[in-house]
């Protein structure tokens, strides 16, 4: 039987192979392991301190957490500018691999976010890789739910929801409130150079906005509120790589912003503008407060809060009506016959009597110059001259008062003032008299431009705003009322309008006037009588008319011909007459008499005040009656043109004559 055999060469052989195969990997990994202590020795041993540093300050970080901004409400608590849940879709750089075909996607669910693609690209590129820029905002619940949809196929794109800036009354409030918007570079700019430097590093959070107009502007930093912080947990890089919730703080609301409007007065007077272009402003008589402050026609706030598309921005820009512009406290325009109660108070405190007659026999000569009137109104006193508003009779008695006595008057009632209490940018205007023709034109005052200032011509430019505090001094006629357009901040009340130094003028004079203007909307022949009825009883509503030359050529009276050669329409007012509690300014730009235009939107407007306040209603009754004349039709004011005047500079020495407008 033969036995196996046994080959002992093979076996010797195959285990000489693995040990050789043994030592070499056994190296090798010596080797690596050499290398790994090595390293981690000199982590640990050499670099220590080094990354102990970097450690500790790096551990963890306070990832800002925005505020809720403050609310701004009117005086009865009605919220003008607030906040609501708003949906948006980020997208985080660090976490795309390919932008572009990222953005493509978006696009294709969100089509909007191709108009700005370009600046998309430009805010991710310039903020750091980990950090998510709001490429869509405000997005509504369907456009939220597609997005969320394809969350999958859309790397670094996330979709949640903050709180987004709203205004619920946008188009009546849209001037007086303004808008926040995206912090620019420029922003930027100005708040390093006003805070030598610094700049508060919420404002450099992705999304963030700030107040750019009105008074989210003016409040900004109050209405901003303190920022929370969300303790988080990074790496080297500052890419977050963990939350610590017990180390939160939270945000501190910014405070809220009550304002004296009133709601409801300020979309009425947006209501009776209608299509028209101009301003309204409402001041209570007793303390100052403001109820009403319009610009019309406006524009939708909230549209600059996610950002105005191109196309929109320019239709509003470059519209003849100027929506953006706010005509309240910027738009300058002659003051018209409105100015003829300042002419009136100047001549009574200069010793000259309220039976001081003038004779009208339309046309009046002065020098080489022929000043017009409307129409032959006769032999007047001051009473009848305001109630017709007859031209004549102011041109003559500027000329006796002097324009110093005049300009110096009209300061005393508001003209030519910026008021700090509005906390709004407000265009000043001009008075003008010799010291101002001298040091603007280094030129002298010649005598031919002082009836033009006697009725509210010539180089006197004013706003709305200016025209209702004189309004409202005249029907006080104790203080020198300060206009009051923020009632309290964070809850701490602001000073009252009525805070004021005394006006030191005789309240005989003020009593002449008012009388007068009394007369202007009830007596026969008064340039409103019949356009105030505003069916309160014996409640009555005195004012006086104004109709403003807009240019110096040939101008288009009435509502006829081109709008923007017609007259500019005024009207001022108080009421009641008997005991003021509201004086108003009404504008209508290029609205042609402002017994027509202008008239008819202070009763509206006035009425809507009137029937709130609680002195009305105690003294009605507690019934307010029905509004019998709402819509009915008023017979058109008699037609008037102001003075053709001549230019700062000129001479009375025309020989052309001149017409000149009553109202």
């Amino acid at each position: 039987m033969n036995e196996p055999a046994i080959f002992f060469e093979d076996v010797n052989e195959r285990q000489g192979g693995f040990l050789r195969r043994t030592f070499l990997l056994g190296g090798f990994t010596a080797l690596g392991m050499t290398a790994l202590v090595t390293r981690l020795g000199y982590l640990q041993l050499v670099e220590n301190n080094r990354y102990k540093q970097l450690s500790q300050h790096n551990q963890f970080n306070y990832r800002i957490v925005q505020p809720p901004r403050g609310v701004i409400k009117d005086r009865n608590g009605v919220v003008l500018a607030g906040n609501r849940a708003s949906f948006r879709v980020l997208v985080v750089r660090d976490e795309t691999k390919d932008l572009d075909g990222t953005l493509n996607m978006v696009a294709e669910l969100l089509p909007a976010t191709a108009l700005k693609r370009r600046q998309l690209i430009a805010e991710i590129n310039e903020s750091p890789r980990f950090v998510p820029v709001a490429v869509a905002t405000d997005l509504n619940w369907d456009d939220f739910a597609r997005v969320n949809l394809h969350a999958t196929d859309l790397p670094g794109v996330v979709a949640d929801m903050n709180e987004s800036r709203f205004y619920p009354f946008s188009g009546a409030f849209a001037h007086v409130i303004g808008y926040v918007a995206k912090i620019s570079d420029d922003d930027v700019k100005k708040i390093k150079a006003t805070h030598n430097g610094d700049v508060d590093p919420m404002l450099l959070s992705p999304g963030f906005r700030i107040g750019k107009q009105g008074i989210e502007k003016a409040f900004d930093k109050e209405l901003r509120g303190v920022p929370g912080g969300q303790k988080v947990e990074v790496d080297a890089r500052g890419k977050v790589v963990g939350e610590d919730r017990a180390g939160d703080k939270p945000p501190t609301p910014g405070s809220d912003i009550v304002l004296t409007l009133d709601a409801d007065v300020q979309n009425k007077a947006l209501e009776v503008f209608g299509d028209d272009s101009g301003a309204a402003v409402m001041i209570d008589c007793r303390n100052g407060d403001i109820l009403c402050l319009l610009s019309a026609p406006s524009f939708d706030a909230n549209a600059f809060v996610s950002g105005v598309p191109g196309p929109a921005y320019k239709a509003w820009s470059g519209y003849d009506h100027k929506p953006l512009l706010d005509k309240a406290l910027n738009g300058l325009f002659p003051a018209g016959s409105t100015f003829k109660t300042m002419v009136s108070l100047a001549m009574l405190e200069m010793g000259m009597s309220e039976h001081t007659t003038h004779t009208c026999n339309q046309a009046w000569q002065f020098g080489n110059h022929v000043f017009h009137c409307d129409k032959a109104h006769g032999t007047l006193d001051l009473h009848r001259a305001i109630v017709t508003s007859c031209d004549i009779y102011f041109f003559q008695t500027a000329v006796a008062v002097g324009p110093e006595r005049i300009t110096a008057m009209a300061r005393r009632f508001g003209i030519n003032e910026v008021f700090p209490e509005i906390h709004i940018a407000q265009s000043k205007g001009t008075l003008p008299d010799p010291e101002w023709k001298q040091r603007v034109y280094h030129q002298p005052w010649y005598a031919g431009e002082t009836p033009s200032l006697g009725i509210g011509q010539g180089a006197l430019q004013v706003n709305p705003l200016q025209l209702a505090v004189m309004c409202s001094r005249i029907a006080n006629g104790n203080v020198a009322l300060r206009p009051r357009l923020v009632k309290s901040v964070g809850g701490q009340e602001l000073p009252r309008g009525d805070e004021a130094p005394p006006l030191n003028l005789s309240p005989q004079y003020l009593q002449i006037v008012r009388a007068a203007m009394a007369g202007v909307t009830s007596e026969p022949g008064g340039t409103a009588t019949g356009k105030l009825d505003l069916s309160l009883g014996d409640i009555k509503c005195a004012g006086k008319t104004g109709t403003a030359q807009s240019h110096s050529g040939k101008t288009a009276h009435g509502a006829q011909g081109a709008w923007n050669l017609r007259d500019h329409a005024w009207f001022i007012a108080f009421a009641p007459e008997d005991k003021p509690i509201y004086a108003m300014a009404v504008l209508v730009e290029h609205g042609g008499f402002g017994a027509d235009a202008s008239a008819p939107k202070v009763r509206e407007i006035m009425r809507a005040a009137l029937i709130k306040d609680p002195e009305i209603k105690a003294r009605l009754g507690g019934v307010i009656p029905p509004d019998t004349k709402a819509g009915k039709p008023t017979p058109p004011a008699e037609p008037d043109a102001p003075v053709e005047d001549s230019t700062p500079g000129q001479t009375a020495a025309l020989t052309t004559p001149t017409k000149a407008g009553a109202a």
